[in-house]
């Protein structure tokens, strides 16, 4: 692992693994930084899917979409995860403009509960957001938890060099 990026796996955690043919090709902080999406993904329960989204809105990271429940039109992965993006970075929109009008300062976190659903934004340093879709009866405080250990661990490596690698890599379909 590189050393400094602060990456590295907590103590007594398995290094991340080798590159998957999907990372192929990617910097090892791109890998990294998969590795530790996937980590966040298995280690909590309830997170249908994931996606980490630019400031202007670009998808950069995401999980595959959770299972589809009866009833719902089945789209397409990569239409599933854009349109997580889309929806994480317009409720992001949203809520900094509302703060704005209510001198309420940065907004860090938003959550948005649905009868069926929770939907948890979390801003990461750079103007970044992290957007999680979990099930309705997930435990908030460990996803809003994972999500704050998820910005600490990536928020600061996520340079302007690294968010336009994975970006092309998110076009790509790598």
């Amino acid at each position: 692992m590189h050393i400094g990026t602060g990456l590295d796996p907590r103590p007594g955690q398995a290094p991340a693994p080798e590159p998957n043919p999907r990372s192929t090709g990617l910097s090892r902080e791109a890998r990294n930084l998969q590795w530790l999406l996937q980590n966040f993904i298995d280690e909590v329960q309830g997170v249908r899917s994931v996606a980490v989204v630019s400031s202007d809105g670009l998808l950069l990271l995401s999980s595959q979409p959770g299972p589809v429940t009866a009833g719902e039109p089945a789209a397409r992965p990569s239409e599933a995860r854009m349109d997580l993006a889309a929806v994480v970075s317009g409720l992001a929109s949203l809520t900094d403009g509302a703060a704005r009008l209510m001198d309420g300062g940065r907004v860090r976190q938003t959550t948005v509960a649905m009868d069926e659903g929770m939907l948890l934004v979390m801003s990461v340093s750079d103007g970044s957001l992290l957007g999680v879709h979990a099930t309705a009866d997930c435990d908030m405080s460990i996803v809003a938890y994972h999500m704050a250990m998820f910005v600490g661990r990536a928020g600061h490596v996520l340079t302007p060099a690294l968010r336009s690698e994975l970006s092309q890599a998110m076009e790509s379909g790598r």
